[in-house]
């Protein structure tokens, strides 16, 4: 029997395998995924006419209490915010106009059912 975490780690592989495919029909070119520096990660990491887009994805399945994008908590925000700028500076892409987007897929059987939430915050610095 599969473990809880396993099945958690497949139904988030499977969103963001929906996502891109979403993405790519928008017009996005996907550059990265799960891109990693250091203890900071970014879902997906796509690129369109109008500048990068640092993209959460946030996988459920159907019935759901909550919108899966309401767990892009403002902590989540700024730790998205911060793998960000450290991507943009490993690629030379400081002067980039850039985006935080999130991305809902909640699976109910075999169909799934997909949110775009373009530009869904705007990093605070201070």
């Amino acid at each position: 029997m599969k473990k809880a975490g396993g099945e958690r780690k497949e139904l988030g592989a499977l969103g963001e395998e929906k996502a891109c495919e979403y993405l790519e029909g928008l017009g996005h070119r996907i550059l990265q995924r799960n891109w990693r520096g250091g203890h900071l990660e970014i879902d997906i990491v796509s690129s369109d006419a109008k500048g990068l887009h640092f993209v959460e994805v946030k996988s459920r399945t159907a019935p759901v209490s909550a919108t899966p994008e309401e767990s892009v908590t403002a902590l989540k925000q700024r730790r998205i915010a911060s793998a960000a700028r450290k991507y943009l500076r490993e690629h030379g892409a400081m002067d980039a106009e850039v985006f935080f987007d999130v991305v809902s897929v909640v699976f109910d059987g075999f169909d799934a059912e997909i949110e775009f939430f373009p530009q869904a915050w705007l990093p605070m610095y201070i």
